[in-house]
């Protein structure tokens, strides 16, 4: 899928008030502003508190525009940009957001910043669903002073983080120079029957008869952090407008949940001019392949009408009429009025937007045009906890783009060596070949969860440990960890039905094969066991010591080991109980008695006990009263 290279350009200018203004950054509401490529935070003249660049994936640099005095923001001076040689091609911001509705805004520039005078080409995805697209060259306003896109995405944030990637297209780094976040109303824009399901990515938010307003590049408020953009740039030209305003007077319905439309979007609006027959229309860029939600923002601001039916009108979009609209028959005057519609099956790259009189001449404050973008599947939780344990235990480097969802957008096989396909309840991981990429981790149980995987080739690395259980996918086909530094043995659950090839050559594995594994050779498929100095028990090796079993002692092993140590410990508890038991506490004697039984032995025990207790009263009684010892013989 690709959009549109540039969805809302923006030049970068005046700044904003802080009032009513939903991206004053707090991780308590989860509001973020990230100044990409900025070293420090600061706060805006205006209360804006701006983060410096956190929460992106290794890979990337700082860079600066080439000409920075002409960005008076200072978060639209810096910038990061991912070039593909060092960041693979996925490179995401992974935001601490939990599940909910949130408005994203993000500024790309290029302004030469890298000397090449080159602008990038790069697709952006969130909620791994591809939302954006530029293509070189950009349009030159939007290369030198840069472009503003928003959208407002749902996000599942299974593990309280949702992430916004940039994909390298060839060899061009992405770019991106300050991203802001901040949680809507769950309701907002139709959310209750759109909310789950759909991106909705702007191609065009317009104010009429004004010039561009919004918090953050002027003092109006919006509650919802919109930027408008003034409708020139929008106008069928050959047609003339006028423009109207409220003249001062209190506009109702304004600023409502759950969208909050500002008062000043409906002070001001455009009517035809000249003659009463004419028409007002707008272009809107779209896409064909997608459908749009059309929004149109009215209020009778003509003091000069005061009741129904003096100013009719039809609304025609994409050439069909869709709807008559009599504002002051709907809300009465000086109130504001929204009407939103789906536009489906374009067949033009240009949506025409036309109101057409009826009665009096037509009248519109505002317009935006959304894309509906349908969520892509996205890859199964438990093989995505799966991968990023996978990511870390293999110590997979940052060239490799181990970023995002590992299977999502699938226009993108942004995780290199990984291939996936749709499952029963999401994408799932059915092959990784990451054959001689320098890798000097270990593989972690945790890749049992991946319970599609097919293939598996981590040859050609530097990875220890021992080969985990979980290796013994009952979907593995084929296992190739050869020349590696695995130690160990061979776990009994490798040699499922299903496995054809078995490649475990030249690593240090030691102990039994178990059978299972050496009958894949034997019915057929490919095995080899070869390189490995400590393995035994099947044919072309040599036979396993005694008692030694797949890595350890087997069954007759453990019995005649146990058999062993009790009868060790039989002989200490008979040693003890006649040392200790069996002899009372004043005998001196060590020598066993040749007969315990004869009266003579018993007399002569007896008589050794006296001598010893009178030699033992003799020597008390031969200390003196200052308990010095004085050999019979007072000092």
């Amino acid at each position: 899928m690709r959009l549109l290279p540039l969805i809302l350009l923006l030049l970068a200018g005046a700044a904003a008030r802080a009032s009513d203004d939903p991206f004053l950054t707090a991780a308590a509401n989860h509001s973020y502003n990230i100044d990409c490529g900025g070293a420090a935070d600061f706060t805006s003249s205006f209360g804006r508190r701006w983060l410096s660049d956190q929460f992106f994936s290794p890979g990337g640099a700082a860079g600066m525009v080439a000409e920075p005095h002409r960005f008076p923001q200072p978060q639209e001076r810096t910038l990061r940009f991912f070039p593909p040689s060092s960041a693979g091609k996925s490179s995401c911001y992974s935001l601490p957001l939990p599940a909910g509705r949130y408005y994203l805004r993000i500024f790309s520039v290029y302004d030469n910043y890298d000397s090449k005078a080159r602008t990038p080409s790069f697709d952006v995805s969130a909620a791994a669903t591809l939302v954006l697209s530029f293509r070189s060259p950009w349009p030159e306003p939007a290369a030198r002073s840069g472009a503003y896109s928003d959208l407002i995405f749902p996000s599942a944030a299974t593990d309280n983080a949702s992430d916004v990637c940039f994909y390298s297209l060839s060899t061009d780094a992405p770019v991106v120079a300050s991203i802001e976040v901040a949680p809507v109303h769950p309701l907002a824009y139709d959310g209750a029957t759109t909310g789950a399901d759909l991106v909705l990515v702007n191609y065009g938010r317009v104010t009429c008869g004004n010039s561009l307003f919004g918090p953050g590049f002027t003092k109006d408020p919006d509650a919802f952090s919109r930027v408008w953009q003034a409708d020139v740039d929008f106008r069928n030209n050959d047609l003339s407008y006028d423009a109207i305003t409220a003249g001062g007077r209190k506009i109702f319905g304004s600023n409502q949940p759950p969208n909050y439309f500002p008062t000043k979007l409906y002070e001001s609006a455009v009517t035809t001019g000249g003659d009463a027959t004419n028409e007002i229309e707008y272009l809107m860029p779209v896409d064909t392949r997608l459908s749009y939600m059309v929004w149109l923002h009215f209020a009778e601001i003509d003091a000069g009408i005061g009741a129904a039916g003096q100013r009719v009108f039809d609304v025609m979009l994409a050439g069909e009429n869709v709807t008559r609209i009599d504002i002051f028959k709907q809300v009465g005057g000086f109130t504001a009025f929204k009407w939103t519609y789906i536009v489906e099956n374009l067949t033009s790259s240009t949506l025409s937007v036309k109101l057409v009189p009826v009665v009096g001449r037509p009248i519109l404050c505002g317009l935006e045009n959304y894309a509906m973008v349908p969520l892509e599947m996205r890859t199964v939780p438990s093989q995505v906890a799966a991968m990023k344990a996978l990511k870390d235990s293999l110590k997979i480097p940052s060239r490799m783009g181990w970023n995002g969802d590992p299977c999502a957008p699938r226009a993108w096989d942004a995780w290199e060596g990984v291939t996936c396909h749709p499952g029963d309840k999401g994408l799932v991981i059915t092959q990784l070949d990451l054959a001689s990429q320098g890798l000097k981790g270990f593989i972690t149980d945790e890749i049992s969860h991946l319970k599609d995987l097919v293939s598996l080739n981590l040859s050609y690395n530097s990875l220890t440990g021992n080969l985990p259980p979980g290796l013994g996918q009952p979907s593995l086909v084929s296992l190739d960890v050869s020349s590696n530094e695995f130690t160990g043995s061979i776990p009994g659950t490798i040699g499922s039905s299903m496995l054809q090839t078995a490649l475990l050559n030249n690593n240090q594995l030691d102990g039994q094969v178990p059978e299972r594994l050496y009958s894949i050779g034997v019915h057929g498929g490919v095995i080899d066991l070869s390189g490995n100095k400590g393995l035994c028990g099947v044919p072309t090796l040599p036979e396993c010591a005694l008692f030694w079993e797949k890595g350890g002692l087997n069954k007759t092993g453990k019995i005649a080991l146990g058999a062993s140590f009790g009868f060790v410990l039989l002989v200490i508890l008979i040693v003890v109980y006649i040392l200790c038991i069996r002899r009372g506490p004043y005998d001196y004697d060590f020598e066993f008695p040749q007969d315990l039984t004869s009266i003579s032995a018993i007399s002569a025990k007896r008589n050794r006990y006296q001598r010893a207790k009178s030699v033992m009263l003799a020597e008390m009684e031969a200390h003196s009263p200052d308990g010095f010892y004085t050999n019979g013989s007072p000092h």
